[in-house]
């Protein structure tokens, strides 16, 4: 039958008066183009009616699968095997005139459809990227990573058979010849393999999961993870910029994850109120009785005051001078009702943590730092929750006889230059005066 067609082809050729030393040539050109055009022609009928039916197919089923397989054209891949086929049964037809033409066909159509594996293989390894992502499973793990080395892995594959087909040398010997040259690939490879690795250490010790906030103050990285493929994390930042970091460093630097504090339901807060030295002192009663007015203080004064007289009756202290035995004090009795009133605020988590501690006392004064947990991790919330704390407290120092402390401004400083001034303004005028 080929041999019909041909010699028909033929006779229509010479009838046109054809040279016949460019007759075979042009006999080919036409049978390659006729070729071309009817795989392109059953290409796009494959690929209309396969595609048209699995959108049917797809709209009557409830899994995702199905629509991400044609998001990510997996059936338009497909639709192609059938033109590759009616392609490779026309090469005999099309190079019939010139017979070593057909050894050129059929290497291109070898190496077409090793290419069309491995276009195929991605499609199918993204689409199931995609619907892993839509399982609540798979959401924060690093499926890019494991997809991206399969698909790097499926390219050096293909890589080497395309190779192989075209030089003709068999697969065995290529991995042989790429088995020396190893380190070269080593090389070109390093950041991929360390990705990958790390990728694996990331998800098996589950240390970061997408959605996560981490903080890796050497990177600038202060926000939430977004993306983790093999080579990099990406990390939307609160200020809405992106960072990324390589892989690998995830394990070989130090980063913070901040998934325990959501989890557990409690954010901290550990700030201090720095207390004038100066403005501490001993309560008198006077003192006292005006500080019993405060409803947290009421009952702790009764019964400290009551305490610490029975103490001092008991050691027989000379209560002639203040220092002598136990005294209650502006900033230990401060201290207490910072602590009482964190402890009944209704923001706060009261199976964690919660202190009112003074710590070592320094140029700026004596801390007294609060340790406790919010309820509530969202970060404007927590804001809020310390801003009411401390509006608090820090309004409440002035009642106690205390002062914070604060470095001196320029008002300040004018102030002092100015009543400094006035004093040499009047030495001068009492000197003139007795003068």
């Amino acid at each position: 039958m080929i041999k019909s067609f041909n010699d028909w082809l033929t006779n229509l050729l010479n009838n046109w008066h054809i040279n016949d030393d460019l007759l075979p040539y042009l006999q080919v050109l036409i049978l390659f183009t006729s070729a071309v055009i009817i795989t392109l022609c059953i290409a796009w009928i494959t690929k209309t009616i396969s595609v048209s039916a699995f959108q049917k197919l797809a709209s009557r089923t409830t899994t995702q699968f199905d629509d991400i397989l044609l998001k990510n054209k997996v059936i338009n891949y497909l639709s192609r095997l059938v033109p590759f086929i009616v392609a490779y049964k026309l090469i005999p037809v099309v190079s019939y005139a010139i017979p070593s033409f057909a050894k050129i066909l059929y290497t291109i159509a070898d190496v077409y459809f090793a290419l069309w594996v491995i276009w195929l293989l991605r499609s199918f390894l993204h689409s199931v990227r995609d619907f892993l992502k839509t399982k609540d499973a798979y959401k924060d793990k690093p499926v890019d990573s494991m997809i991206q080395v399969l698909v790097i892995f499926s390219y050096f594959i293909a890589a080497i058979v395309v190779f192989s087909i075209i030089t003709g040398k068999s697969v065995g010997a290529l991995l042989a010849a790429t088995g020396a040259a190893s380190a070269i690939l080593l090389l070109i490879f390093k950041d991929s393999i360390l990705g990958f690795v790390a990728s694996i250490q990331v998800s098996v010790n589950d240390m970061v999961r997408i959605g996560d906030w981490i903080t890796m103050d050497k990177y600038g990285a202060d926000g939430d993870v977004i993306e983790i493929n093999l080579t990099t994390v990406k990390v939307q930042n609160f200020d809405k910029t992106i960072t990324t970091i390589p892989t690998y460093y995830l394990i070989s630097d130090s980063f913070k994850n901040w998934r325990g504090m959501h989890a557990v339901g409690g954010r901290r807060i550990k700030r201090s109120v720095h207390i004038k030295v100066s403005s501490i002192k001993y309560l008198n009663e006077t003192d006292i009785a005006e500080l019993r007015k405060i409803q947290l203080l009421t009952n702790y004064l009764d019964f400290a005051k009551e305490d610490i007289a029975k103490t001092n009756r008991h050691d027989k202290v000379d209560e002639a001078h203040p220092v002598n035995g136990r005294r209650l004090t502006n900033l230990g009795v401060y201290r207490y009702y910072v602590e009482t009133y964190i402890q009944q605020h209704k923001q706060l988590h009261k199976e964690m943590t919660s202190m009112t501690r003074q710590l070592a006392p320094t140029m700026h004064g004596i801390p007294l730092e609060l340790y406790v947990f919010t309820k509530d991790t969202k970060w404007v919330k927590y804001e809020h929750v310390m801003a009411d704390i401390f509006d608090h407290i820090l309004a409440a120092v002035p009642y106690f006889d205390l002062e914070t402390y604060e470095q001196p401004n320029s008002g300040d400083i004018r102030y002092l230059a100015t009543k400094m001034h006035a004093g040499k303004d009047n030495n001068h005028q009492l000197v003139a005066e007795k003068a």
